[in-house]
C-alpha cells in the first residue's frame, strides 16, 4: 500500500523508540507506517523534504488550561499548537464535576488532543483562586462518579494546594483528591504554592506516580536550600513536572535540583491566559530553558513526549513514532546560537539552541494556521508586551491586506 505522507531525510529523535538519527517517516491512514532510512517513494501521495530538520513525536504538554471562555485561565490551544509542535494538551484541572460536560463540548471544537485532569473542586477554575475554600465542592463521591462516567476523557485528578486556594482547610482538599485518585487508580497532580500548607506538609500524602507541578518554583526552595521533603518524594517515585506558568519556575531552584541529581521528569508550560504572552510563551521556549541549564536535548525531548505520556497512561502511541502509533509529528528547525531566556522572576540564562517549529501533523494531517485571539482583559501585560502584540497585529494585517501574488502570478481561469 502506498504511503499517504513521507517525511524524508530528517533527524528523527524519538526517545520512546530509542531512535536518534537520520531517517524517513512514513504515514498511512493517519498512523505511522514505517520509520527508517531511504523508504520507498513509489506511489507516495505527498513527499516532504525535511533534511536538516529535527523530527520528533508530537509534543505532549502535561499542564495546560484550554477551557477558554469559561474559566479565568483558559486559552484556545489551536493558535499555539500549529506553530509549536504540541499535539496533546493535558488540561490540568480547569473543570471539576460541575463543568466537565462543558469542557468536553469545548474540546470537540479543538483540533488537538485534550486529555483532562479532573479538579477535585467541582467548581473548577472559574475564578482566579479559592475553588477549594468550600469543602462541599470537594465531594469525593461526586468526583469518583464523574471519573467513572468519563474514563475516555479523564486521566488524573488535580488539586491546587496553597493558602489562597484552600483557605483554612489546609491539606483536606488534597486528602480528598488522593482518595478519588486511589479509588479510580489514577495519579494526582498537585500544584504547590504559598504556604500554608508547606511543601513538606503535602508531599507525604503522595505516592509513586503522583505528580508535583511547579517543581522548580521558589516554593520548592527551603530556608537552607532545597526542602529535604522534595528529595524524599523524588526518591519515592513522585514525578516532578516543571509547570512553568506565570509564577512556577525559577532557574536557581532548577539548577539546585539538577545539582542534587533531581532533574524534572516532565517539562510543561502551564500555558494559560497569564503565561501565553510571557513568561512561558510555548513549550519549545520552555524546553529551551532546560537546555539553558545544561540538560541534553534528548532528555528534554523525552520530558515533552514519551515521559508525560507514560505518566498519565495516555492512549497507546502518544508521544512516540513507533509503527502503528497515531501520526502526530513535529518538525523543527534547530537554531544554534546564544538565546537569552527569562524565568518568572527575571533571572536570565542563555540557551545554546532553540527549536523553531516548521510543521505540526496530527494523525498525519498538517495543522492549518490559526490566528491567536486578543489577550484576555484581566491578563496583566507590560507595556513591552502590549507594544509587541500591537506590532504583531500590524504585521499580520499588512500580510493579509496585500494581494497574495502580483499579476504575473495569476492564470486565466475562465478564458473568454
Amino acid at each position: 500500500m502506498p504511503y499517504d505522507l513521507l517525511l524524508t531525510g530528517g533527524h528523527v529523535l524519538d526517545p520512546d523508540a530509542g531512535r536518534d538519527g537520520v531517517a524517513d517517516v512514513a504515514v498511512t491512514g493517519g498512523r505511522i507506517a514505517a520509520v527508517g532510512p531511504d523508504l520507498l517513494r513509489e506511489g507516495v501521495r505527498e513527499v516532504v523534504d525535511v533534511r536538516g530538520r529535527l523530527v520528533t513525536p508530537g509534543l505532549v504538554d502535561l499542564h495546560t488550561h484550554v477551557f477558554a471562555g469559561a474559566t479565568y485561565w483558559g486559552i484556545d490551544p489551536d493558535p499555539a499548537a500549529w506553530c509549536s509542535g504540541v499535539t496533546t494538551w493535558v488540561d490540568a484541572g480547569s473543570a471539576g464535576a460541575y463543568g466537565l460536560d462543558a469542557l468536553r463540548a469545548a474540546i470537540r471544537g479543538h483540533r488537538v488532543r485534550v486529555p483532562v485532569l479532573l479538579n477535585i473542586s467541582a467548581v473548577g477554575l472559574t475564578g482566579l483562586t479559592g475553588e477549594s475554600r468550600d469543602l462541599a465542592a470537594c465531594d469525593v463521591d461526586l468526583a469518583i462518579a464523574t471519573v467513572t462516567a468519563n474514563r475516555d476523557l479523564v486521566y488524573g485528578v488535580k488539586a491546587r494546594i496553597d493558602a489562597n486556594t484552600v483557605g483554612a482547610h489546609g491539606l483536606e482538599p488534597l486528602r480528598r483528591a488522593v482518595a478519588v485518585a486511589r479509588a479510580c487508580e489514577l495519579p494526582v497532580m498537585v500544584h504547590i504554592g504559598v504556604a500554608p500548607p508547606t511543601v513538606a506538609d503535602l508531599l507525604p500524602l503522595l505516592g509513586a506516580g503522583d505528580i508535583v507541578t511547579h517543581c522548580a518554583s521558589g516554593i520548592a526552595l527551603g530556608r537552607d536550600g532545597l526542602d529535604p521533603a522534595l528529595r524524599r518524594a523524588y526518591d519515592a517515585g513522585v514525578l516532578f513536572d516543571l509547570g512553568h506558568g506565570s509564577g512556577g519556575f525559577a532557574y536557581d531552584v532548577l539548577e539546585a535540583q539538577l545539582a542534587a541529581g533531581m532533574p524534572p521528569h516532565t517539562v510543561s508550560t502551564d500555558l494559560h491566559a497569564r503565561s501565553l504572552h510571557g513568561p512561558a510563551f510555548d513549550l519549545p521556549t520552555t524546553m529551551a530553558k532546560l537546555l539553558a541549564t545544561g540538560m541534553p536535548l534528548a532528555a528534554v525531548v523525552a520530558a515533552a513526549t514519551s515521559t508525560p505520556a507514560r505518566a498519565l497512561a495516555l492512549p497507546a502511541g502518544t508521544g512516540t513514532l513507533r509503527v502503528g502509533a497515531p501520526a502526530d509529528v513535529a518538525v523543527f528547525a534547530v537554531e544554534e546560537g546564544d538565546f537569552p531566556l527569562a524565568d518568572v522572576h527575571g533571572q536570565v540564562r542563555s540557551a545554546p539552541m532553540r527549536l523553531r517549529n516548521e510543521a505540526t501533523y496530527l494523525a498525519g494531517r498538517l495543522l492549518p494556521p490559526s490566528l491567536p485571539a486578543p489577550p484576555r482583559p484581566w491578563a496583566p501585560l507590560t507595556t513591552a508586551q502590549r507594544d509587541a502584540l500591537a506590532r504583531r497585529d500590524r504585521l499580520i494585517r499588512d500580510l493579509l491586506t496585500t494581494p497574495l501574488v502580483p499579476p504575473d502570478g495569476l492564470a486565466e481561469q475562465f478564458p473568454r
